[in-house]
């Protein structure tokens, strides 16, 4: 019997008047039935988005072909007030509305608004939980579609290929931090959330943080679970936006000027430095040696004795290294990277100038990085 078998669909809404129509007609169209749409409207207490959310509640009050929970934090006096406010917040509040209403095994889809799914989008990622019991979230492949404008689609792109051009390289040193965390493209049962401590409820990187507790305590599944049955992919707006600090849309909105030193491409040495100093922990074990990323680590930690603490407090090798790459986890990586200038690509050793070549072109660059990462995907976890 599957151990999965129903889904809480989790949607934190902001000023998607827009969107929302679309959002719920592909629900409505789903081949998987036995589910629940969670959906938070949320704004800061008469701030941005009030009266398109309210527009929002009175499309949701004539929803009566789905099964829908709606929480306000829009209306006067329900708006976030002080620090506890954004999305982070609104999908804390929606995961725990779930767990507090179904038991352990209930799965739970992250979407947003702005995202379109195909039809058989709850039955895949359904599937591929099930195939995957024991796996503590699954990092659902997405792509973004153009819009059109090549004022927003050109940077689109070029943030795109450098998520996926980051990805593609930790997939190649199989580095247990390689995933792409957007919070419309994650799915995980109640019990690995519950293990984790649940979500840190931030204003920007919510998605990040919680992916990488799951990393740290179990297994995050990055490719879909059969190649016979439809591939899971979720299809978010490229659209700018200022709504959180960093993302697609902030990215989108500051342009290709700032994109070069914002989002560089790393170069392979960069990711050997990664994968050398993870090779070095079982040696570390036995005694200090160095590591490429020893020196970056001392200066991180504001400690010149980075693995003697480890070895008294985890008494064997398998423990060491666990609590090893707990502690040069997926922030530190990128943080090292950032540090070191020589990791950098320049934009010259592209190739393609996301500047100057035509959307066609960096189009079918997009596609063969998306093509090689779902490759690498599929060949970590068969």
């Amino acid at each position: 019997m599957p151990r999965y078998r129903h889904i809480s669909v989790a949607v934190p809404v902001l000023a998607e008047s827009e969107n929302l129509p679309q959002l719920l007609s592909q629900l409505r169209g789903q081949t998987f039935r036995h589910f629940t749409l969670y959906i938070c409207v949320n704004n800061e207490e008469g701030g941005f988005g009030f009266d398109d959310n309210q527009a929002c509640l009175r499309l949701l009050q004539q929803v009566h072909d789905l099964p829908l929970v709606v929480i306000d934090r829009s209306s006067v006096g329900k708006g976030w007030t002080g620090k506890k406010k954004g999305v982070g917040w609104a999908r804390k509040l929606l995961f725990e509305r779930i767990m507090s209403e179904h038991d352990p095994d209930e799965l739970v889809v992250s979407l947003d608004a702005d995202t379109a799914i195909d039809a058989d989008y709850l039955e895949s990622v359904l599937h591929t939980m099930n195939t995957h019991p024991a796996s503590s979230a699954f990092a659902v492949p997405y792509y973004h579609p153009l819009c059109g404008s090549d004022q927003m689609d050109r940077p689109m792109l070029r943030y795109e290929c450098y998520m996926r051009h980051y990805l593609i390289n930790l997939l190649l040193i199989h580095n247990p931090y390689a995933f792409t965390a957007l919070g419309s493209a994650i799915v995980f049962p109640l019990w690995a959330y519950r293990r984790v401590g649940g979500i840190t409820p931030l204003q920007g990187g919510e998605d990040f943080y919680l992916l990488q507790k799951f990393a740290k305590t179990g297994v995050v599944e990055l490719a879909h679970a059969h190649p016979s049955h439809s591939l899971s992919t979720v299809k978010p707006q490229g659209r700018s936006s200022h709504r959180v600090p960093f993302g697609t849309g902030p990215a989108v909105a500051g342009g290709l000027d700032l994109m070069a030193d914002r989002y560089p491409f790393y170069s392979p040495q960069g990711f050997a430095a990664v994968k050398a100093t993870y090779d070095s922990f079982p040696a570390l074990y036995l005694h200090d040696c160095p590591t490429p990323m020893t020196a970056f680590l001392q200066q991180q930690l504001c400690t010149d004795d980075l693995w003697q603490p480890l070895r008294r407090n985890f008494h064997t090798a398998d423990r060491f290294i666990h609590a090893c790459t707990e502690r040069v986890d997926g922030l530190r990586i990128l943080q090292f990277l950032k540090s070191n200038p020589a990791f950098r690509l320049p934009e010259t050793a592209l190739p393609v100038n996301f500047l100057t070549d035509p959307l066609p072109t960096l189009q079918a660059y997009r596609n063969q990085l998306f093509d090689r990462e779902m490759q690498l995907r599929q060949q970590a976890h068969s």
